[in-house]
């Protein structure tokens, strides 16, 4: 969510990325822009003083945040300040944007004619569907709908929806869909859900099924919401989300939504203590169904496995017959896993929704599923060859680890023919990415992305390398990454995968016995090369060192007299970061997967989920269980990314499955390994 905070970060930051987050891959939802009250008139202070152009830059920042805060007059004052800027669509915006729920519907479309075609036009455009749509201006939505390139706000998917339901449409199966993350439904997800339950669309079981959603992500008011359209008491609802010691101790109720919200109960105690939780619902069995329980112990075995406690099997094997939420079918795979159960694995997997099912990671996992069955069949052997062959890519995780088990080579694809000056030209002609330079130099990264992106939209193969090419001579290497990512048939993994300051780099991992592969796929994931990167919790530079960690790692390397501002210099960040990188290896006894683990969430976490080992675990498996879900991202992501800059500088096939190994219990031998 675009909050204040965050708001702040990016007006402070060339880079606000979060430690190991990915860069952003398309442009900002209209749900990122958050409201706060509106300023005083008179808290417009004078304009800046100093050069003309920069005195322009500093009030079009104030523009910007005055039209975040909803203050119209103060954006108005700003924008007239502003006749000649740069960036003129984006002072109409500004300047309408706190005046939208008072704007006729001419002035949006003037707006929209004026700018037609542009990414802040789309943007309009999204923000008045989400007031159309408040407004339940249906016939204006409905014509508007449709002019949304991107689509891409899940409460603007909402009010569509219900703009076709009470037109009579069945539109259950679509919601369905869509409402899988409680937290983000604001108003207009509420009023979907209310809608189809008035309209019988949704059942009750579809009710239910958000109601523990709702549980699950600890979202008080959508539970309540639900619980109020099953009858339920919503102060009851809300203490089982929040003060789920104090429902328990309520007790169970008679009515069968009294029950289910029992049950919330159970699954939020089982995040605090499993013990509890247990002890509960063995007392109360015998007062509950046997779906009811099922669904009990569903909700404390998905507790269980998040934090890869050893009884989680057990709880998943007493679930039987529970409906499973998208998380809870994706843990109880997981702990399935961990244990070897490839029989429930296959079938757990096969349960899921067929988009989950078709993601990368149960793709591969069904394959191999199927091929450690017993007395695999002719077709069962050719279904897991399917499998992998949908996902065989050099550019993903499962990708390359599907290659291998189809015995193809990781290696790089050759070059496309040489880009020639008059195909990068244009790029720098482009309105669009000049619009996303000015704002890169404003520190702008959030409308910069946008812009950016939404010019690749237009280009074919060529145009995109062109692209990433002119990015990399503006120095934008997060945008050269992204952008050169995305052909599908010409390729530059010079530019897909860049090694800036080697000159400072190769000598420090060389000094270290650091593999330098390794290195360059961890900034490749903590920063996208931009050196001057800053995290919302200050973690900085090129390989996103915290202050505390950066002044702990000199202090062991001799680097006296360390401050915090260190970390912004290059040579002192990677030699910061290298070193840290290097303790941490050497922490996990080598092993990549763990070392990378140790690094983005802290070695106190990576042993404690290295200590829930009873024996050597293959290396995607405990990358794939990792608790937290940036952390199993961002391991999944450098090791492939490691793999493959080892393929550039070695120039020779390399494996993901050698790279990974086998992750082991804590003082155990390699030689344990059968």
């Amino acid at each position: 969510m675009f909050l204040p905070k965050l708001f702040t970060a990016i007006v402070l930051s060339v880079a606000a990325v979060s430690a190991g987050a990915q860069a952003v891959q398309g442009a900002p939802t209209a749900s990122e822009y958050a409201t706060a009250p509106a300023a005083p008139v008179a808290s417009v202070p004078p304009a800046p003083a100093g050069p003309a152009s920069n005195a322009d830059d500093d009030n079009f920042l104030l523009l910007r945040e005055a039209a975040r805060q909803d203050d119209a007059a103060a954006a108005a004052t700003y924008a007239a300040r502003l006749p000649n800027y740069a960036i003129p669509s984006y002072v109409d915006y500004y300047r309408l944007k706190p005046r939208l729920r008072d704007a006729s519907a001419d002035e949006v479309r003037a707006f929209l004619q004026r700018w037609r075609g542009t990414a802040i036009a789309d943007r309009m455009r999204n923000d008045w569907l989400l007031e159309l749509g408040r407004l339940r201006d249906w016939a204006n939505f409905d014509q508007q709908l449709p002019l949304f390139v991107l689509n891409d706000d899940t409460q603007v998917k909402c009010y569509a929806l219900v703009s076709r339901a009470l037109k009579g449409e069945r539109v259950a199966a679509d919601a369905r869909a869509l409402l899988i993350n409680p937290p983000g439904y604001g108003e207009a997800c509420a009023l979907l859900i209310a809608t189809l339950a008035q309209s019988t669309q949704f059942d009750r079981n579809d009710l239910l099924a958000q109601l523990r959603l709702a549980g699950e992500s600890h979202a008080t008011g959508p539970a309540k919401r639900v619980a109020a359209l099953l009858g339920g008491s919503e102060t009851f609802t809300a203490q089982a989300v929040d003060l789920p010691a104090l429902a328990m101790a309520r007790g169970i109720g008679a009515g069968s939504i009294d029950h289910e919200i029992y049950l919330l109960a159970i699954g939020r105690m089982a995040r605090t203590s499993i013990k509890l939780a247990t002890v509960a619902l063995e007392k109360n069995a015998p007062r509950l169904t046997a779906q009811e329980q099922a669904t009990g112990w569903a909700a404390v075995a998905l507790a269980a496995s998040m934090t890869l406690a050893p009884d989680a099997y057990g709880y998943w094997q007493r679930s039987s017959g529970a409906p499973l939420s998208l998380d809870q079918l994706q843990w109880k795979t997981r702990t399935a896993l961990r244990v070897g159960d490839w029989a429930m694995v296959r079938a757990t997997i096969e349960a899921m929704p067929a988009p989950l099912r078709a993601d990368g990671a149960w793709s591969y996992w069904l394959a191999r599923a199927l091929l450690a069955a017993p007395n695999v069949s002719i077709s069962q052997r050719e279904q897991a060859q399917a499998l992998f062959a949908r996902i065989a890519d050099i550019n993903s995780f499962y990708g390359q680890l599907a290659m291998e088990e189809l015995g193809q080579s990781l290696s790089i694809p050759p070059a496309g023919a040489p880009l020639a000056r008059f195909e990068i030209a244009p790029m720098a002609a482009n309105p669009g990415l000049q619009r996303a330079l000015k704002f890169f130099s404003l520190r702008l990264r959030f409308e910069g992305t946008r812009e950016w992106n939404w010019e690749l939209r237009k280009f074919g193969e060529r145009d995109l390398i062109a692209a990433a090419e002119f990015a990399r001579e503006n120095a934008i290497l997060d945008r050269m990454v992204n952008t050169s990512e995305r052909t599908r048939t010409e390729f530059d993994y010079t530019q897909r995968y860049p090694s800036p300051h080697n000159e400072i780099l190769q000598p420090t991992t060389q000094s270290l016995g650091l593999d330098r592969a390794w290195v360059y796929g961890l900034i490749r994931q903590e920063s996208r090369f931009m050196t001057d990167a800053r995290s919302g919790v200050g973690a900085a530079g090129l390989m996103q060192v915290m202050p505390s960690t950066g002044a702990y790692v000199a202090k062991k390397i001799g680097l006296t007299d360390f401050v915090h501002t260190m970390l912004s210099d290059l040579r002192t960040n990677i030699l910061l970061g290298a070193n840290y990188m290097n303790m941490v290896l050497a922490n996990a006894d080598g092993s990549q997967p763990l070392a990378s683990a140790a690094y983005n969430a802290g070695p106190g976490r990576a042993r404690t989920w290295r200590a829930t080992l009873t024996a050597p675990m293959e290396g995607a498996i405990f990358a794939e269980s990792i608790p937290y879900p940036e952390t199993r991202t961002y391991v999944k992501n450098v090791l492939a990314n490691a793999t493959t800059y080892a393929a550039l500088f070695e120039r020779r096939p390399q494996s993901l499955k050698t790279r990974l190994g086998v992750v082991l219990p804590a003082g155990a031998q390699a030689n344990q390994l059968p």
